[in-house]
Parts: structure tokens; C-alpha cells; sequence
């Protein structure tokens, strides 16, 4: 009989500190997660600076909470799996120093989690993924493509050329006066209107997968600016449901279209802007015409955790994949395959 493989996992690339204990990758034992949110909401934006600071209050604390919620001594653990990139740099070294002295006191291996990849595998931890399979990251800092063959393996196959889905929410949000972050206040809104203001969908060139958001948040600015030289007035609900329609459309299109080329038995979606009705709403719908299999983890699940980086660690613990004492937090880290 195989031993239960249990791995902490610990997640601090951008404002949340979080730690996890998963057993075999599939199953939350515990998982704690500390938000900065209300510290950052007065800037409309995550204050690098701030969140490092915040993950140095917190890690500590985050990491006990994690082993005293799964009724676990570090001696239990197989591994520890920590995101090491990509993110901002000064928050990403707080949770791999946390995680080196960890490994390094109770003599454990550590694994160095691509983010995106953790991302991914937070499906795991709801449902079991089925390959070949096509990955729909869309995120407040990732807006991504995945293809995946099999475990391990990952090809971007289209990704944001400039700004991603959830930066965009965010500045249309701050352009409206809605507090951040922004993501849940536009599909709120979205959702109250019965006129949405009709904003062009950018397609880029025939034939790829790339995604641009920088030319849709640019025309809502304008049309807002232009608006108010008029001396009208705009109802916010019609501009973000207008923005949204936009959004949801070409990410609906693409991602259906390269689940059809590619043949997948499945199609998953991550990260927080994962979350969106909106979004949500229309890839249940068209998947469902075609007969694809699709989904969606829940809402705690799509936001960053420390689950997701150990149900990604844990799979690269079966492959043999170990980080050592060098390792460091990488903010531009490319997302390498495990195979």
C-alpha cells in the first residue's frame, strides 16, 4: 500500500500569505490565508513595498496555523512546495527564505512551484483532470493559454500582449470610482444593466490566441473623458457591462476555438477573475453546446492560496523534482514542463 504523500504548501507572490497541508495533491487538510486587501484598498493597486512587509508579520503565524489546522508535526510531512515565481520579487523572498528554513530545520525536501502552474492545479483539488486538457488562466496578473498533454506538461499556446484581464477590471473600476479590487464591483454592476455601451472587441491577427485588454481599457477612458467634456452624464452599470460583454466575448471565442483545434477531453479555468459571473455564465454556456467537459474550481480556489501550490508540488514531488538551498525568488520565471 502507497504511503499518503502530505506537502505544505506556502504561497506569498503578490498580497495574500498563505500556507496548506494536502494530502496526495487532491485533498485540503488545511489551508490558511491572510488578505491585504483593506491595506492595499486605499491605493487602488497592491503596494509592493507593503505586501513584503505584511508577509513578514504574517508568515510565521500563516505557516503554524496551517500544521495546528491539519493536526500535523513537521515530522509528518514529505515535502515543502513554495511559489517561487513569477510575482513581485520582495514578496516571492519572504515565502522562499520561510520555506528554505523550514525544509532546512526539519530536514525536508523543498519544491520551487511555478505559480501559474499552482494556478492550474487548483482544479486537482476539486476535480480530477482529465488530459489532454486545455488550461484558461485569467488573472488579475495572467491572462494565459494553456495546453497540457499530460501531467507536467505545459504549452502557452496564446497570453496577453500587454496588460491582463484583472489589471484591466482594475483601472476601468478606479475610472468609474469603484474600490478595489475591481473584478467583483464591475460584474456586479454589469449585471444592473439594460444598455451596455458598445466597446470594440480586439481580435488581434487571425489565427492567434493572444489576448490585448490595453486598447479596450483605453477606449472606456476615452469614452468616459469624452463624456464628461460634453457635460453627459454615464451610467456606470451600461460602461461595465459594455467592458465586460467585451472581455467575456473574445476570451470565450478564443478559448472555445482552441479547445475545438487542439481536441481536449477537458477545459479548466484559474485564477481570480475566474470568479466572474460573467465569465463564468458564458463558458458553462457555449462548452456546454459543444459538448466539451469544462471547469471551473470554486471561488476560494481561484484566488491566490497555498492549496493549489501544494497540489502542484505534489505531483512534481512524484516526478522525482527537488529545489535545494540556492533557490530564490524569481519574478520573471518562465513556466517550464516537469516531462
Amino acid at each position: 500500500m502507497n504511503k499518503d504523500i502530505y506537502v505544505l504548501g506556502i504561497e506569498t507572490s503578490c498580497d495574500e500569505t498563505a500556507a496548506s497541508v494536502v494530502r496526495n495533491g487532491t485533498e485540503i487538510i488545511s489551508n490558511v490565508v491572510a488578505s491585504q486587501i483593506e491595506s492595499h484598498k486605499r491605493f487602488g493597486g497592491v503596494v509592493p513595498e507593503i505586501a513584503s512587509r505584511h508577509h513578514v508579520e504574517q508568515i510565521t503565524i500563516v505557516i503554524e496555523e496551517a500544521l495546528k489546522g491539519a493536526d500535523m508535526l513537521p515530522s509528518q510531512l514529505s515535502a515543502v512546495a513554495v511559489t517561487e515565481g513569477p510575482g513581485l520579487v520582495g514578496a516571492l523572498l519572504i515565502g522562499v527564505n520561510a520555506a528554505k528554513a523550514f525544509a532546512f530545520a526539519h530536514q525536508l525536501p523543498i519544491i520551487g512551484v511555478h505559480h501559474i502552474a499552482g494556478h492550474i492545479y487548483a482544479n486537482r483539488l476539486a476535480q480530477e483532470m482529465e488530459f489532454p486538457l486545455l488550461a484558461l488562466v485569467i488573472s488579475g496578473g495572467h491572462t494565459e493559454l494553456v495546453y497540457m498533454k499530460e501531467h507536467g506538461h505545459f504549452e502557452v499556446i496564446g497570453e496577453t500582449r500587454d496588460d491582463a484581464a484583472g489589471e484591466a477590471y482594475d483601472k476601468v473600476a478606479r475610472t468609474l470610482n469603484l474600490p478595489y479590487p475591481g473584478g467583483p464591483h464591475i460584474d456586479r454592476l454589469a449585471h444592473e444593466s439594460s444598455n451596455p455601451v458598445a466597446f470594440p472587441r480586439v481580435w488581434l491577427e487571425e489565427g492567434t490566441y493572444d489576448f490585448s485588454f490595453s486598447g479596450l481599457k483605453s477606449a472606456v477612458l476615452n469614452y468616459m473623458h469624452n463624456a464628461a467634456q460634453r457635460g453627459e452624464q454615464v451610467a456606470p452599470e451600461d460602461v461595465a457591462a459594455g467592458f465586460q460583454n467585451s472581455v467575456v466575448e473574445v476570451v470565450t471565442a478564443k478559448t472555445l476555438r482552441a479547445a475545438e483545434q487542439y481536441g481536449v477531453r477537458q477545459v479548466i479555468a484559474a485564477g481570480g477573475v475566474a470568479a466572474n459571473k460573467g465569465l463564468r455564465t458564458s463558458l458553462e454556456k457555449k462548452f456546454a453546446e459543444k459538448g466539451v467537459s469544462f471547469f471551473i474550481p470554486p471561488l476560494s480556489l481561484c484566488t491566490d492560496n497555498a492549496a493549489m501550490i501544494a497540489a502542484a508540488g505534489t505531483v512534481m514531488y512524484e516526478k522525482g523534482i527537488r529545489g535545494n538551498m540556492a533557490m530564490n525568488g524569481r519574478p520573471g520565471m518562465a513556466m517550464d514542463s516537469w516531462v
